[in-house]
């Protein structure tokens, strides 16, 4: 490391733990927009700061960030970890590739509830998701992000585990208001363009919002960010490619592994000088373009009776780059004229490199409408009624998909013929570049699927004073509501028969279904006490009665009490649950012959006591022995799960000292137990656990996993479908600050944040190992790094404002390498960004920026192959500006 690198690395981290905290200062907003309902509470107060802990991201804050894509803005909180989409990651799984989402807590997309003004969002993606796309919403028409970093499934209902984040829109447009940004990288490439647009109107009576927004992103290949991927297995980073080659790697009746080099020419397989590398083929950022519109209206009927409605509409195309498909043991016989060996050859991996590159690609409509009414009725008192309907549908697949039949047809010489012009042509997979245009028209094929989500909801809300105490008004909410989430998806016919060389699936088709009531209080205790300025406990309760799962009852309570002298101190316990999504229970149930080892094969044999007389009392025959390593195993979802269960904890402190005006700092504690966590476990553990569980007393011992023949004790049944068996643990720690202050006739602001996470631990079944993700990262579970911050200085005068930005990720360990391997432990990684922004004029206003300043690299992590690295987590891109023009009139 140079010596300017130590220095930088000091000055950040210094910079991160000094600024600690990342809060908006949302207080200052309080006085502009009267009585607001807070995220995590149904009741409108004076200002919109709760008992929860919070953060709120306004429009100036999203602006001077330069973010155009309101995942990336959530996905640099510390508050969020693991895995979560977005347009500029590589990869994304589960139908959502090219969707944005956010994981709060790290516990996953699907226990972080997302909302628009306080209502559901129709889940994103091509079919049967379990999130909502954030990007459905034009970025011209955010008033706001408010962040709830508590659970608050007593308010919401399901899905509120980890937090709430809800999408506050703004009413405050007049006029026209127009905005271009243009963004490249150092290198050239990953060009994008974003153009916004709203207009607004209002008159006494109401007012009419449009926005729209268009953003259309061009790739960055790997390759140009990492050359090649490597291993550090020998103690140094070498470049290291795939076995499975562009020629063929295959083995010969002796066992000798060999590769074939190209013409009939072949050698003994080396990885160094066979290895297949994939970069070329591959993207770091992904192309998109996206059209996001939206309509939002207020009409004032009578002095106490409004009307308003919501129409948002979204059309995104998007695609991946992955690297050719790979075909498997292919058997070629040793008369087969492509063969030069003499003997039947199984090509044990194969690249169709001929072919090039397989595109995974997406298209996607997403509609959602809103309508509704509200007013008062009574002092202070009042309601509304609203419903809402959203749907997305979507078409995706892939090119360059292999036929399984076709490829088995063109090596049978009996069927195929080397002639041109043959139906069924034979082909030459033995060398790289012989696999012939005729061959590849044949064997290969696009594979289309399609999808879709629905969302409809009704809900009747009010809120007011019940009476007035001595300390101050008791106030209250209840409301009830109606919700159906549907989801669909029809994979490609050659997908469903198992016939592509990709993973089989079955169509999904349904719904969850429920009606809920809630109520909620604010109760002042005490005021203007010695040490006592205020104290307020909050609750709420909420039933829920699913049509498949039955009811189900949630609480939550919180206490407020401000000290005085600026001092604060909060606390709020609560249950949350998460509902089995669509794809969960209704994915399709397929049956394959899975490689298992069933235990209790030749268990007489075995020293192991309490084996031997589970294997005995469940009428196993002594002698019995595994016929085959294979047993028929039943996958896909399970209509028999029921609700994931969550108890939430915080305990914080929030400190705005009188004697340093503009100063404010917070602390909190939080913890989330989750129980009945819906997982998938293994055949071959469920067997294991079970027969090595005394008394056979585990839930992985009844039928409903696993059943015997009763004659011979072969298992005839075995389920690995997703089931309730799984237990999470996460805790840790939240520091906030913000300072705002007066310097040389400037207003400065500092923030930041930083989080610790003190624990991340799961326990995928009774009794089974625990799983400590904390300060680890890899291996398909994000990163979890002990330590993430955030900090920001800005300045402001009336012409100009400056803003500088530094994103903190901690260090954590490859959860996949050993400690003494080459990658193993990551370094701390700081982020350097800044903006400057001049107002030409009035209504003209120019911003430049720079991201990535200092060009960080992404460190190198064993677990990954493709970009050395994990791209969910770290930035391949490098050092990219921008400049952005806004014109209002």
């Amino acid at each position: 490391m140079t010596a300017f690198s130590k220095r930088l690395l000091f000055a950040s981290a210094c910079a991160s733990l000094a600024m600690i905290g990342a809060t908006a200062a949302a207080a200052q907003e309080a006085s502009d927009v009267g009585e607001v309902i807070v995220t995590g509470s149904r009741i409108k107060r004076a200002d919109i700061e709760g008992v929860g802990p919070a953060t709120v991201i306004g429009a100036p804050e999203i602006a001077k960030s330069g973010i155009v894509n309101v995942e990336t803005m959530l996905q640099r909180l510390p508050a969020a970890a693991g895995y979560s989409g977005g347009q500029g990651n590589a990869y994304w799984a589960a139908r959502g590739w090219g969707t944005a989402t956010v994981n709060l807590r790290g516990l996953g997309i699907n226990r972080t509830l997302v909302l628009l003004n306080g209502r559901r969002l129709v889940n994103g993606g091509t079919g049967a998701n379990s999130a909502p796309d954030l990007n459905t919403i034009p970025a011209s028409i955010i008033g706001r992000i408010e962040v709830l970093k508590d659970g608050a499934s007593a308010i919401y209902g399901t899905d509120a585990v980890a937090g709430v984040v809800n999408i506050i829109t703004r009413t405050d447009i007049e006029g026209f208001e127009l905005a271009a940004r243009y963004g490249v990288s150092d290198e050239g490439d990953g060009t994008d363009f974003t153009a916004d647009a709203a207009y607004g109107l209002r008159n006494e009576r109401g007012g009419l919002q449009f926005a729209a927004s268009y953003q259309v992103t061009q790739p960055v290949n790997m390759f140009s960010r990492a050359g090649c991927q490597k291993s550090g297995a020998t103690g140094t980073l070498i470049c290291l490619g795939s076995g499975s080659t562009a020629g063929g790697r295959a083995s010969l009746p002796n066992g000798q592994i060999i590769n074939f080099t190209g013409g009939n020419a072949f050698e003994p397989y080396s990885a160094a000088r066979h290895g297949f590398q994939a970069n070329n083929y591959l993207n770091a950022v992904n192309p998109l373009e996206r059209l996001t519109t939206g309509v939002f209206g207020d009409y004032q009927v009578t002095d106490g009776i409004q009307l308003f409605g919501e129409l948002l509409y979204t059309h995104r195309k998007t695609d991946q780059s992955s690297s050719p498909g790979t075909l498997t043991n292919l058997i070629v016989a040793a008369n087969n004229p492509t063969n030069p060996t003499g003997q039947q050859v199984t090509v044990i991996q194969r690249r169709l490199v001929e072919a090039g590159s397989r595109v995974a690609f997406q298209e996607t409509n997403t509609y959602q409408a809103t309508a509704g009414a509200r007013g008062k009725f009574w002092k202070d008192w009042t309601w509304e009624l609203a419903g809402n309907y959203g749907r997305s549908t979507g078409t995706d697949g892939f090119t360059n998909i292999a036929n399984r039949q076709n490829i088995a047809n063109t090596l049978n010489t009996a069927v195929c013929s080397f002639a041109a012009g043959a139906a069924i042509p034979c082909a030459d997979y033995l060398g790289p570049g012989d696999v012939s245009p005729a061959v590849l028209k044949y064997i290969l094929a696009t594979t289309i699927d399609t999808g879709g989500n629905e969302t409809t909801n009704f809900s009747f809300d009010t809120t007011g004073t019940l009476l007035e105490l001595p300390a101050g008004p008791l106030q209250a909410a209840a409301g009830v509501m109606y919700r159906k989430d549907s989801g669909f998806r029809n994979p490609d016919n050659l997908i469903v028969l198992g016939i592509a060389n990709s993973n089989q699936q079955s169509p999904i088709k349904g719904s969850v279904e429920a009606v809920e009531g809630y109520a909620e209080l604010s109760v002042p205790l005490l005021k203007d006490l010695p040490m006592v300025e205020a104290l307020r406990f909050d609750g709420a309760i909420r039933y829920s009665d699913y049509k498949r799962f039955g009811s189900d009852v949630n609480y939550k309570a919180g206490l407020d009490w401000s000290v005085g002298y600026g001092l604060r101190a909060r606390a709020t316990w609560g249950t949350a649950f998460r509902v089995p999504n669509v794809a969960e229970l209704f994915s399709g149930v397929t049956q394959g012959q899975l490689t298992t080892t069933d235990p209790c094969s030749r268990y007489a044999t075995s020293t192991n006591a309490t084996l031997v007389a589970n294997c005995r009392a469940t009428g196993v025959p002594a002698n019995y022995i595994q016929p085959n390593n294979a047993i028929l195993t039943t996958t896909g979802g399970n209509v028999n799960l029921t609700p994931e269960e969550a108890e939430t904890l915080t305990l914080g402190l929030v400190f705005e000292p009188e004697f340093v005006p503009g100063l404010s700092l917070t602390f909190d504690y939080f913890k989330i137990d989750i129980d009945n966590a819906i997982r998938s476990i293994t055949g071959s553990t469920k067997l294991s656990v079970c027969y090595n569980t005394p008394n056979l007393a585990h839930p992985f011992c009844s039928a409903d996993n696993f059943t015997r023949v009763a004659l011979t004790g072969e298992v005839n049944f075995l389920s690995s479908q997703q089931v309730n068996v799984g237990a999470e643990t996460v805790k840790g720690y939240d520091a906030a600050a913000t300072y705002g202050f007066d310097v040389m006739d400037l207003r400065a602001t500092l923030q930041g944040s930083v989080t610790y996470l003190k624990e991340y631990t799961i326990v995928p079944f009774p009794g089974g190992a625990p799983i400590i993700y904390r300060g680890k990262i890899g291996g398909g579970i994000g990163g979890y790094p002990k330590w993430r911050g955030l900090t920001s200085l800005t300045l402001d005068d009336d012409k100009w404002s400056a803003s500088y930005t530094i994103q903190w990720i901690g260090k954590a360990t490859d959860v996949n390498a050993a400690p003494t391997a080459l990658g193993y432990r990551t370094p701390n990684v700081f982020y350097h960004n800044a903006q400057f922004a001049y107002r030409l004029r009035e209504e003209a206003t120019i911003a430049v920026g720079v991201d990535n300043i200092f060009e960080e690299d992404a460190p190198y992590l064993p677990s990954f192959t493709d970009g050395n690295t994990d791209t969910f987590v770290y930035d391949l891109v490098g050092r990219r500006g921008y400049v952005r023009l806004t014109y209002k009139f």
